[in-house]
């Protein structure tokens, strides 16, 4: 069962909140991606990514060394919803973390990443 009050519990810290944004715009992305769009280190960003993951929000993939992370496909359609409704409508909170993540080279492949 998944739970609302985990869900808004996930989404009140910054780090969760912009990782989720970006995952819900970019469909997926990997664990580097993201350390360099929200200028965090590697072991900040997994911890969070973790939490998601142990609340059925994110699922992860690997590719070699590499973890990759998107929206978990049991993610009720309610919970899509606030991702969407909240991405839309606070462009100027993401705006930097979207700029950040235009300096990532190139977009991960199956073989390596950034």
């Amino acid at each position: 069962m998944f739970s609302p009050l985990v869900f808004y519990k996930a989404l009140a810290d910054d780090t969760r909140l912009k990782s989720l944004l970006l995952i819900t715009q970019q469909q997926e992305l990997c664990v580097c991606e993201l350390m360099t769009a929200l200028e965090q280190s590697q072991p900040k960003i997994s911890r969070h990514l973790a939490q998601l993951r142990n609340a059925n929000i994110l699922q992860d993939r690997r590719s070699g060394q590499w973890v990759f992370y998107s929206l978990h496909p049991q993610l009720p359609a309610w919970a899509h919803q606030v991702l969407q409704q909240t991405l839309l409508a606070n462009q100027p909170y993401l705006a930097p973390c979207q700029q950040q993540l235009t300096l990532v080279s190139q977009r991960p492949a199956e073989q390596g990443c950034c």
